[in-house]
This record gives C-alpha cells, sequence and structure tokens, in this order.
C-alpha cells in the first residue's frame, strides 16, 4: 500500500488494495446480511413456505407480477434480491422516492430490446411503489398487460388504497410480518457469530438476555436489530478474556433507550399490565397512559397492547359509551397496519378515550350470569312461539304458533314471553345510570311499562 511521505494514505491505493471482497465487508451488517436464497430467509413461511406459491414460483422461475406489502425491515427488499439471484430474466431496480417517469421509460425501452434480441424477460422492482402518483402507476400499465416487465412492487401501505386497481388487479399481493421475537433471536445470533457474513470474525459473545431483549426491542425490524449489533461490536472494547461481550447493557445503550424492567413472563409484566387495566378502569388517563408509555418502551408487542384496549372498553366501560369499543377495535386494526413508531399516537388516543369514558360492567356481569345460570339449569326449552317453523312440518308441531311480531306494535315492541318458561322474571343485564346507559334503561324502562300485555301463557 502506498503512502504519502506525511504518514497519511492515498485513498485509491488502498481501495484497491483491499479488493472487491474487502469492499464488500465494508458494507454495512444488514446489508451483508441479506440471504441470498430463500431458504436463507428468516420468518414469512405464510408465504415463502416450502409449498406456498411464492416459493414454489420463485423455484421454478415463473414469476408473474407481484406486490410486496408490509412493515419496514420485513424484508421486500430481500425477497426482490433473493429472486433477482434466482432469475433468468433481467432484473432492474429503482426507487419511487427517486425515479419518475424518465427512468421507467429506459426500463422499458430495454426490456423491448431484451424480449426481441434475446428473448430474455425483464422484472422491474420499483421499491416505495405508493410513492408514484396515479399518473406515473398508469404509465406501467400497458406494459405490465402485454408482458414486456414483470412487475414488483414493494410497500409500507397498504396496496388497496395506494396502488391503481387496475395494476392491482394484474398482481399477486403478499403481505409480510414483522418478524417474531423468536424470528429476530435466530437472525442476531447469526449475525454475532457468522464468520462469513456476520460479525463473527471479530470474536464477540451475546448474553441470552440481551438477544431478548433487542428481539423485543427491535419490534420486528430485522434492519434495527442488526444495525445494532453492528455497533455494539465495533464500539465495545474487548474483555480480559479477549472477547467482546454484549451485554444488555451494551446492547441498550446501542439503541439508545434506557432499559425498562419488563421481562414478558415475569412479576413485572403482570404488574405493569394489571396496573395499565386498572388505570383505565379507574378513569385515570394519565396513569394508564404512562403504563402505555412504560411497555411500549420496553418493547411490548403493540398488538397485545391493543387487545387489552378492547377488552377493557367491552369490560368496563360497556354501553355507558358504546363508542369506546368501536374506537378500541379501529385502534386494534389500524396499529397492525401502521407499526411502529406512529402506531404509540393511536394507542394513546384509544387508551385516554376508554379511561375518560363513564364505566358500566352491566354487559359483563350479564354475561357472567347467564353462564351460570346455564351451568347450574342445564339445557331449558325455547317456548315453542319462539321456535323455528320454516322448514316443511314446523306448522304440524305448533311451531312458530302464537309467535307476536314486534314491528306490528307500538313502539315496536310486544310483550310477551322470550326467556324460557323456567326463568320468568330473570334479569341478567341491569342497565345503570352511567352514561349512555342510562338511556337504555330508560328506553328499556318505557316499553315495559307502556307495552301491549302479554297473550297468554302457552299449551
Amino acid at each position: 500500500m502506498s503512502g504519502k511521505n506525511d504518514g497519511s494514505i492515498d485513498i485509491f491505493s488502498y481501495m484497491q488494495t483491499i479488493g472487491e471482497k474487502d469492499a464488500e465487508k465494508e458494507s454495512p451488517l444488514a446489508a451483508r446480511m441479506r440471504p441470498e436464497t430463500l431458504d436463507e430467509i428468516v420468518g414469512q413461511s405464510h408465504i415463502i413456505g416450502k409449498d406456498k406459491l411464492l416459493y414454489r414460483a420463485v423455484k421454478a422461475d415463473r414469476i408473474s407480477s407481484l406486490i410486496f406489502y408490509g412493515p419496514p425491515g420485513t424484508g421486500k427488499t430481500t425477497l426482490a434480491k433473493v429472486i433477482a439471484n434466482t432469475t433468468s430474466a433481467v432484473f432492474e431496480q429503482i426507487n419511487a422516492t427517486t425515479s419518475g417517469k424518465k427512468d421507467m421509460g429506459d426500463v422499458i425501452e430495454k426490456a423491448k430490446q431484451e424480449r426481441v434480441l434475446k428473448g430474455k424477460r425483464t422484472i422491474l422492482f420499483i421499491d416505495e411503489i405508493h410513492r408514484f402518483n396515479k399518473a406515473q402507476q398508469d404509465f406501467l400499465l400497458p406494459y405490465v398487460e402485454d408482458g414486456t416487465i414483470i412487475l414488483i412492487g414493494a410497500t409500507t401501505e397498504n396496496p388497496y388504497f395506494e396502488v391503481n386497481g387496475a395494476l392491482i388487479s394484474r398482481s399477486n399481493i403478499f403481505e409480510l410480518h414483522s418478524l417474531s421475537a423468536e424470528d429476530l433471536e435466530i437472525l442476531i445470533k447469526r449475525a454475532v457469530y457468522d464468520e462469513k457474513k456476520g460479525m463473527g470474525a471479530y470474536d464477540a459473545v451475546i448474553d441470552d438476555d440481551a438477544v431478548s431483549f433487542l428481539a423485543d426491542q427491535a419490534g420486528g425490524d430485522a434492519r434495527s436489530a442488526l444495525n445494532a449489533v453492528e455497533l455494539g461490536v465495533l464500539t465495545t472494547e474487548r474483555s480480559e478474556d479477549g472477547k467482546i461481550h454484549l451485554t444488555i447493557d451494551v446492547i441498550q445503550e446501542c439503541v439508545q433507550k434506557r432499559r425498562v424492567k419488563f421481562d414478558k413472563t415475569g412479576d413485572n409484566h403482570y404488574d405493569t399490565i394489571s396496573a395499565f387495566i386498572k388505570s383505565m378502569r379507574g378513569s385515570d388517563p394519565d396513569a394508564a397512559v404512562y403504563y402505555l408509555a412504560k411497555m411500549l418502551y420496553a418493547g411490548e408487542d403493540i398488538k397485545f397492547i391493543a387487545r387489552r384496549i378492547m377488552i377493557c372498553a367491552a369490560e368496563d366501560v360497556g354501553l355507558a359509551d358504546p363508542q369506546a369499543l368501536t374506537v378500541a377495535t379501529s385502534a386494534a386494526l389500524a396499529v397492525e397496519r401502521i407499526g411502529m413508531p406512529e402506531s404509540q399516537i393511536i394507542l394513546a388516543e384509544a387508551v385516554n378515550y376508554v379511561a375518560s369514558a363513564p364505566k358500566s360492567n352491566a354487559s359483563n356481569n350479564s354475561i357472567e350470569k347467564a353462564l351460570n345460570c346455564v351451568e347450574e339449569k342445564g339445557d331449558l326449552p325455547v317456548p315453542n312461539h319462539l321456535r323455528d317453523a320454516h322448514y316443511k312440518g314446523a306448522a304440524k308441531l305448533g311451531r312458530g304458533e302464537g309467535y307476536l311480531y314486534a314491528h306490528d306494535y307500538p313502539g315496536h315492541y310486544v310483550e310477551q314471553q322470550y326467556l324460557p318458561y323456567e326463568l320468568t322474571g330473570e334479569k341478567f343485564y341491569e342497565p345503570t345510570e352511567q352514561g349512555y346507559e342510562k338511556k337504555v334503561r330508560d328506553h328499556l324502562a318505557r316499553l315495559r311499562n307502556h307495552a301491549e300485555k302479554p297473550q297468554g301463557k302457552e299449551e
């Protein structure tokens, strides 16, 4: 290697010396660890399992137009690269954030030449395809239709909202899921110990609790986990045994977050969840959002949190505010589509709504009481006038005879026996006077006080 007299390094000579393989080693760990074959990919078995359509299509080199949809770091670009490595077709790649119609036009012209002169297909991979406007997407349509290009689009947004319907109808949609903690643990250990692609040459070791913490903290994003591993190995001094020890404190520092004591299988986990739910039930939005923050900070599964909010909305708010369950359910759907970090806003909105809403557990009490009744008294017969009368021969058995059609009566209500006769007068649902449920209580009282009287007990 040559250098100047003052000891500085000639960068051009240096790059020639290290060669192509050494230059590859200088690339980021996340890039080096990118799988080259389907069998190296961790996770996404629901679409690339060996019995799945996409796996078979890639192996057979029979790819049609595809759209990969999922959160960042789930392997959309990786899948496209694997296809590039295995296909006999020409592979072209552009990014919709930096490319336009001219770039697409250039690729299409090359694709036409490859098709005519060499008989080769061309795959065009467009990363972040949702960034193209409608006109740009429309430009691709005729070339997808006539087979000039095979389109592979990648998007973090729901393609049914962000990609033209015409392209959708001509493509297979594959949704990629956030990697599980178990998947990420495999990748983290591979990154630390793999000597060919990973950091194995550095003789590093990683503690089990550090692996678990990082897998949780990464939130399903492989890139985030690998970046933390690389930073930890490159910035941690060797211990007396000559090894680089990646402890949980090292990993915590690499993800730039203070460790929160929150073991997903330990007491602290259940204590925090319990405090979270009880704070919402107790109408304390400040405490509820604090425990939400604690769980998010520690890497709790956002879908798990959303489920707890939905349960609280039904169990503790109930009909005191029927909108609470709607808000909670909408939040649960939204976090699945959006992912972190934006989902923290959605969860906070749902938590604050449920915590601030009037409370009633009357619906919960009603089903508990009804279940106890069923268990104690068994299968009581349905009153004859309520039984199904739509099948042949039902009339001969007297099924449905004497049934009173509620809409034929004032207020669309008529008093008649609905419970089994053995339970006459039994009350399961007892509305409170909280919030909207007071209106429910008053409405039922008005119906029962002013209704026409029943026709008498059937024989």
